[in-house]
This record gives C-alpha cells, sequence and structure tokens, in this order.
C-alpha cells in the first residue's frame, strides 16, 4: 500500500487546504499526473502523484487543513491486490440522497468525486460536482479570507523562512561585474529576424548562464539535508517572481541548462503567468535547487539574497548600466550589470564561489553558445 502523503513545497510551508480531489477510488493513476489541489498561503498549487497505482482510499476531506507529511490517501501498487475485507474500490458507495440527486440532475455519479468514508458520494459531492465552478486552480483565496489576510499570511510564511535561513546558514557574498555588450549586441541581432512574441529577454541568457555554470561548480547547486549536502543532477532553477498581491514565490524551471533558450524562454513566460494568476504544480514548489533572482528591472544596481533553505546558493542580478571600461589599452563606455552569489559555508568556501562566478562571466561572453 502506497501512502500518499501532502509534501513539503518549502521551508515557508507548514500545511494546506485541500481544494479539490481529481480522482477518486478505483481510478488508475501514473507518476507525475495532478491528483488534488491543495491551498497555500502562496497559490492554489496542483499536487503530483509520485508513484503509478491505483486510488484505494480518499482520506483528506475537502476543506480540511492538514500538516504536511499527513497521509492524504492510499494508494494500491501495480498488481497489489486491495487489502481482505477493504471496501473494493471497483464499486463506489453512494448515499440514498445523493444517488437521487444525482439522477435529478442527470449527473453520472461515474464523474462525482466522493469525499466520505473510503471515497463514498454524500450529496454535497454531487452538488459540488454539479455546480458550476472556476477551475479550483484559479480560487487561490478562499471564502473566508481576503487578499489582505493573504498578503499577511503569505509575509509570515517568508519571514520564517527567511529567519530560519539567517539562523541555520553560515551565509557568504560575492559579487563580479559582467560586461554585457556582446551578449547584448547577440540579443539585438537575434530578435531582429523573430517575430516580436518569439524574442527573448535578456533573463533568459542569465538563467541559461547560470544552469551552465553550476555543471563546473555542483556545490551550488544542491540540497543541505540533515547535516549532509546532496549535489542535483540537474539544474532546476528556482526563478524569483514577484506576485500582484505582495510577496514572491520561486517555483523551478526544471533542468534548465538542457533547454534551447527558445524552450526557456516560452517556459519562463509560462512559469511567470501561471505563478502570477496562482496555478503552480508541486513539483514546481518542491523541486529548486539553486534560485536566481533578478531586480536589475526594478532599477537595482545589485542584490545579495537571502538563500531559501535547503538550498546552498542564490543568483542575484541587477540592472545594466552604462559603466567605464578598460580593455586592451583603451577606456570606454560598457554596458555591465552586478552578479551576486549569496552560498552555504558548511558546503562550499570563497574560492569556489569566486570560480562560479568567474565560469558565468565568461559564459556571457559567448552567448552564441549558450
Amino acid at each position: 500500500m502506497i501512502e500518499f502523503k501532502l509534501p513539503s513545497l518549502g521551508s515557508d510551508m507548514d500545511d494546506g487546504k485541500l481544494i479539490a480531489w481529481h480522482v477518486r477510488p478505483g481510478d488508475a493513476v501514473k507518476k507525475g499526473q495532478v491528483i488534488a489541489v491543495v491551498d497555500t498561503s502562496k497559490a492554489a498549487i496542483d499536487i503530483e502523484c509520485w508513484h503509478d497505482g491505483v486510488v484505494h482510499e480518499l482520506i483528506t476531506e475537502l476543506g480540511q487543513t492538514i500538516p504536511v507529511g499527513t497521509v492524504m490517501a492510499r494508494l494500491l501498487a501495480p498488481g497489489e491486490a486491495a487489502p481482505v475485507g477493504a471496501a473494493p474500490t471497483s464499486r463506489q458507495r453512494v448515499s440514498p440522497a445523493a444517488r437521487q440527486r444525482a439522477a435529478e440532475l442527470g449527473l453520472d455519479l461515474a464523474h462525482v468525486v466522493g469525499t466520505g468514508p473510503q471515497g463514498a458520494i454524500g450529496l454535497e459531492d454531487v452538488e459540488r460536482a454539479a455546480a458550476p465552478a472556476p477551475k479550483p486552480a484559479a480560487s487561490a483565496v478562499s471564502a473566508a479570507s481576503t487578499p489582505a489576510d493573504r498578503a499577511a499570511e503569505m509575509r509570515k510564511s517568508i519571514a520564517a523562512a527567511m529567519g530560519r535561513s539567517k539562523r541555520e546558514i553560515p551565509h557568504y557574498y560575492l559579487s563580479e561585474t559582467v560586461p554585457m555588450g556582446r551578449a547584448l549586441e547577440w540579443l539585438r541581432t537575434a530578435n531582429a529576424q523573430r517575430p516580436v512574441t518569439t524574442r527573448l529577454l535578456p533573463a533568459v541568457l542569465l538563467l541559461k548562464a547560470v544552469a551552465l555554470a553550476v555543471r563546473d561548480c555542483p556545490e551550488m547547486n544542491g540540497l543541505f539535508v540533515d547535516g549532509a549536502f546532496t549535489p542535483a543532477a540537474a539544474a532546476h532553477i528556482g526563478v524569483a517572481i514577484s506576485l500582484r498581491q505582495g510577496g514572491l514565490a520561486a517555483p523551478a524551471l526544471h533542468d534548465a541548462g538542457s533547454k534551447g533558450l527558445d524552450e526557456l524562454m516560452r517556459d519562463l513566460a509560462d512559469l511567470v503567468k501561471r505563478c502570477r494568476a496562482g496555478s503552480l504544480r508541486s513539483s514546481e514548489m518542491s523541486d529548486p535547487t539553486i534560485t536566481v533572482t533578478n531586480l536589475g528591472d526594478q532599477g537595482v544596481e545589485s542584490v545579495f539574497g537571502v538563500i531559501y533553505p535547503p538550498q546552498v546558493a542564490l543568483v542575484g542580478f541587477g540592472r545594466v548600466t552604462e559603466r567605464p571600461w578598460a580593455e586592451a589599452g583603451r577606456v570606454t563606455v560598457m554596458p555591465a550589470l552586478t552578479a551576486s552569489l549569496s552560498a552555504d559555508h558548511r558546503v562550499s568556501d570563497g574560492h569556489r564561489g569566486a570560480l562560479f562566478l568567474a565560469r558565468l562571466r565568461d559564459l556571457l561572453q559567448r552567448p552564441e553558445e549558450l
């Protein structure tokens, strides 16, 4: 029997409120399939299943708030038989009132998710299934909360995570001035040949460069858990995104190092749009292995961020400004930005951090190779 538990979607999440089930007992599910929607302080998150199997029992009821790690459902592994004496999952239990109401509405009970014991369908389940409603992921704010309440709750969550980070992680900070003349000129030329809708933003070059730089400095890309560091197999970059109601989230761009710039641009635009609409997947919240924050658009020259545990590094980018630049014995004016690194001294030291920033700077001098 597989126990499906509410996953941790970041160190600032302690609990979540179930607002939708997308499966019912007897349904076959695949790894990566969205099976539930949980409301957190930041958004309504689509929760994915991490196993193949068959839903045996739904435990958490709609509207219930549960701590991280709580068993929400039980699944039968592929080929596993239901326990002796357990209610069969192929035949749904339905209350008489629910059956009568479904008949009145012309509603197929096969499409109703039961929230009673062992997934039994009650009258409320039928009424909920019949009622026209917006997509669950868009209803990130519960009826009992206001935008101000939600913003205050998010600030409390962020404060808890950042407080923990500063108490537990021995940060060190480095910065490097990165000339951006070649990168911006290459970007102008590339975008001149593209429709407006497919043009690349400078942020995509920065994200791809970070994803490639950590290959040479794996100490920057991974998680520190239970006193030990585990390097990540791929760069799942957490992109810091400001939210309209205040606060921020940093969902993952998965495996950014293996994607071309066009694909990365599409994924970034989609991620920002869904994040601000409150429609993210649990893997996007739980998977980041290094975070990037870019405050250049806000006019900030440099940023030294706080590491988001259990990650061990955060990269910051400021705005591009024209600066005097000495090169080949000549002083010119060069567009440049400040790249910063906040890193965990338990995992790396300043020497390795400096190598990482140097690698990042060098990659941005060869944009055609990104």
